[in-house]
């Protein structure tokens, strides 16, 4: 096999000696396997995957927020030095409150999402579309014995061929 970034042959390394790139999944690729991952990357994936917002956890921050704020103050008034490090605690807070009604934000939108496509859903109902009954006197459908056989493409383009004989 040969590194896809300088064409030098690798012989099973995981770094190309001399462009440095990294190609451990070079033969992965040849062969077409997936990549196997290890069990690191998995909780890093998994901690900073979306969640399904929920009123509860949406509640939980925001609260969570407000606690920050009240420490925060309560550091900045009651303790000596505290207006030296108190403030610190509005970042959480701030960040918290926040989160909680960004999650609530999201959860309404969704709900509202739901509501407009069911409604959709329900003010489209087909029509029942049934054949009109014939009228008397009216003419039926050409059945397949009266219909013609479309003419060849090819027809008309010999036949013009035909029409001109070369000189001799």
């Amino acid at each position: 096999m040969y590194c896809p970034n300088c064409a030098t042959p690798i012989d099973g390394v995981k770094f190309c000696r001399v462009c440095g790139a990294n190609v451990s999944m070079v033969p992965q690729a040849m062969t077409g396997e997936l990549p196997q991952e290890d069990e690191s990357s998995k909780g890093r994936h998994r901690r900073h995957a979306e969640k399904e917002p929920s009123i509860e956890k949406a509640a939980t921050t925001f609260f969570t927020g407000i606690g920050f704020i009240l420490a925060a103050l309560a550091i900045l008034f009651y303790f000596p030095a505290g207006w030296a490090w108190g403030w610190s605690f509005f970042i959480p807070a701030f960040a918290c409150i926040g989160q909680g009604v960004g999650a609530y934000l999201r959860i309404q939108e969704d709900r509202r999402r739901e509501q407009q496509a069911l409604q959709a859903r329900m003010a489209y109902v087909p029509a029942p579309v049934f054949p009109a009954a014939p009228q008397p006197g009216q003419l039926s459908a050409p059945t397949t014995s009266n219909l013609h056989a479309p003419g060849s493409i090819a027809e008309p383009t010999t036949r013009h061929l035909d029409a001109v004989k070369p000189k001799e």
